[in-house]
């Protein structure tokens, strides 16, 4: 490297100025050289702090914690673990909820073959077993149901974000406790749900659907509505209390996992503590039920508690008969879905007052006025 010599140096006597060293001789002595350049260094810093701040405005731009659900990637790329009041923010449960339904689907298939070859080989006089047309039946309805879902199922998370986003509230979703508060929270929700299906027609219209067949086994379980709309607004309130929409959809889909089993003649009781708190085959089965005393009973998911506590629980005595108190004569699945959305249209319209339509739209299945207007028939149960 050539440089001037500082005066200092130029001032020396000669002899030490004769020996040149080369670059790699005086690497330090360059770097510590004069004074000039030390002022200029020092004042560089405080002449451009700015620089480096640069990029944090942007950062108001990112999503909060309230967008985690509806942009899950955005979040975990950009956003803190923990808000600013130190509550976990949605962190790695933003992710939307897996579809465990659809990945059990050769898990139910392969317990369903299981069961008709049990029944097959071991048949049981005191079980009705398989009937071709009535499991096709099933089958069908489940993967109209499936199919459906894929579409709606934008319109539950649309609905479930947005509801999420009206609340403060926050529930931390990285605690064993809240996993237990929400799973008794959705069965109490699915507790009303399947109530109100029950005890109002024009909800019964969709769910009629799962009780249409006379069999119990474990294809029953898969026939499904194809009117999923109505059970919308029943898990509303787990949103607005602060459980993110990714969990709620997790926790119905483990729901509607435990129920596919019970849907079995095969197992009769369990061990009387768990019969007293889960529900269960023995339990279910009076709710598939068209006994008189078996009609709009044991309702819950999960839990039986439900039932023993609001006065709906029933245990099995006699011998159940599946099915409706007015069975259709059809396996058609376009018929099995709208049968009594039909029956209800043409009662309603049948109906000589607003009152009349009104009570048999949306009172109990079954209710007719005092005195039939004409041309009104029963409604169906």
């Amino acid at each position: 490297r050539s440089s001037a010599p500082s005066p200092a140096a130029a001032a020396r006597p000669a002899p030490r100025e004769a020996p040149r060293a080369t670059p790699s001789e005086v690497p330090a002595p360059a770097a510590r050289s004069p004074r000039a350049p030390a002022p200029a260094s020092r004042s560089t810093p405080r002449s451009t702090p700015a620089a480096p701040a640069a990029p944090a405005p942007a950062a108001a731009a990112l999503p909060d914690r309230d967008t985690a659900v509806a942009a899950p990637s955005l979040v975990r790329a950009a956003a803190p673990p923990s808000d600013a009041s130190g509550t976990a923010a949605t962190g790695p449960e933003d992710r939307a909820a897996i579809p465990l339904v659809l990945y059990a689907i050769p898990a139910f298939l392969g317990l369903l073959l299981l069961e008709w070859l049990s029944f097959r080989f071991r048949p049981d006089d005191a079980a009705l077993g398989y009937r071709g047309r009535d499991t096709a039946t099933s089958l069908s309805m489940g993967i109209g149901n499936v199919v459906i879902n894929l579409a709606w199922g934008l319109v539950v998370v649309a609905a479930y974000v947005a509801t999420y986003q009206l609340t403060p509230l926050r529930i931390p979703m990285d605690s064993w406790w809240a996993w237990a508060l929400l799973l008794v929270a959705d069965d109490l929700a699915y507790y009303w749900f399947h109530r109100v299906h029950h005890e109002s027609r024009f909800f019964w219209a969709s769910h009629v659907v799962h009780h249409s067949s006379q069999r119990y086994n474990l294809s029953t379980a898969l026939r499904q509505t194809w009117t999923p709309m109505t059970s919308l607004p029943f898990w509303l309130p787990l949103l607005l209390v602060g459980f993110p929409p990714y969990a709620v959809l997790t926790m119905q889909a483990v729901s509607l996992l435990y129920q596919f089993w019970i849907h079995t003649e095969r197992i009769h009781r369990l061990w009387a503590p768990l019969e007293w708190v889960l529900n269960t085959p023995s339990h279910h089965r009076v709710h598939h039920g068209s006994n008189r005393q078996y009609l709009d009973r044991n309702y819950g998911g999960i839990l039986i508690v439900w039932d023993r506590l609001f006065g709906t629980f029933e245990p099995e005595r006699e011998r159940v008969r599946y099915g409706l108190t007015t069975n259709i004569a059809t396996s058609n699945p376009v018929r099995v879905a709208f049968h009594e959305y039909v029956a209800l249209g043409r009662d309603v319209r049948a109906g000589n007052s607003w009152r009349t339509r009104w009570h048999l739209a949306f009172g109990r299945p079954g209710w007719t006025p005092a005195v039939l207007d004409p041309g009104l028939s029963p409604a169906g149960r």
